[in-house]
């Protein structure tokens, strides 16, 4: 009982969210201005901006198709942008492309801010595992929920058209079904994109905001974790609001990120499982085959 007492709505959200404003830093006359709110969240809308308009597999084809016209009209020598457009590789490389774009964003020029502007150590952002492995059990158990739910919309038609992102369609066969490759390959990024997620939003996010706003933090943050699920289900948009007011409490309460991305890994792969084996089901050879 004593464990399961910790999940007690007044102790796992509102205790924590006292202890946590107990980080706050008074404000006075002579209080020196907390810039790093304001770094954070102008970088953080940038970069949220050049994923959207820059970081997209749509994008990326039309760069790429972009280049290989360039090699048939002759401007360009070579032919390895032509080849690709037409290779059995492409469609994943355009998923690809998305979820490297996710690590830039969401990670890689988060820690150039903060090496380069902020002057802070890039493991201070919520990166300990002590709390990981103290409140694990909280983790495996709202796995352990949201699978339940996963399993149950795994039968409605829009979870199986819209997971897993990278799938076959009617007029091309690659995707996770195809052959392991491709799905190892997929979950890889996919899973890439999820570390770097959960670095933006439940680490840099809420440490560089914590002094200044304690555990309002969360709140600011919810607003556009949400808003980056738009053009999803309606129940998984609403489930994120949930989803990130729990786990942003989990990350700073125990300064740790681990916690939300083995979450966000299992329902997923999870979610994509589900998805291939209510329609062209697991692959059944480790190598596509040829063109």
């Amino acid at each position: 009982m004593g464990k399961l007492a910790e999940l007690h709505p007044r102790r796992f959200f509102l205790e924590a969210w006292r202890e946590i404003d107990k980080r706050r830093e008074p404000v006075g006359d002579e209080s020196p201005y907390d810039y790093s709110p304001l770094i954070t969240f102008l970088f953080g809308a940038l970069f949220l901006t050049l994923m959207e308009y820059f970081g997209g597999s749509r994008q990326y084809v039309d760069i790429t198709r972009w280049i290989a016209e360039q090699e048939r009209d002759g401007f360009w020598t070579g032919s390895f942008f032509t080849e690709h457009v037409a290779g059995q590789w492409y469609r994943l490389a355009g998923h690809c492309y998305w979820a490297f774009w996710r690590f830039l964003g969401f990670m890689f020029f988060p820690i150039l801010v903060l090496r380069f502007v902020q002057k802070q150590r890039v493991r201070d952002q919520y990166l300990s595992t002590d709390g990981f492995f103290e409140h694990l059990w909280i983790y495996l158990g709202a796995f352990a929920v949201v699978l339940v739910a996963v399993i149950c919309v795994s039968y409605t038609e829009g979870f199986s058209t819209y997971y897993p992102f990278y799938r076959a369609t009617l007029r091309n066969a690659a995707g996770c079904s195809r052959s392991w490759a491709d799905f190892l390959i997929w979950e890889s990024f996919y899973l890439l994109q999820f570390l770097s997620l959960e670095f933006f939003f439940r680490g840099w996010w809420l440490k560089s905001s914590e002094r200044s706003l304690g555990s309002h933090a969360i709140f600011v943050m919810i607003v556009p974790y949400v808003m980056i699920h738009f053009g999803k289900e309606f129940a998984e948009t609403l489930g994120a609001i949930l989803a990130g007011v729990a786990l942003g409490t989990l990350a700073m309460r125990t300064k740790s990120i681990w916690g939300g991305f083995l979450v966000h890994s299992l329902v997923a792969v999870s979610m994509d499982v589900a998805a291939l084996l209510q329609t062209n089901g697991l692959p059944e050879t480790f190598w596509p085959p040829g063109p």
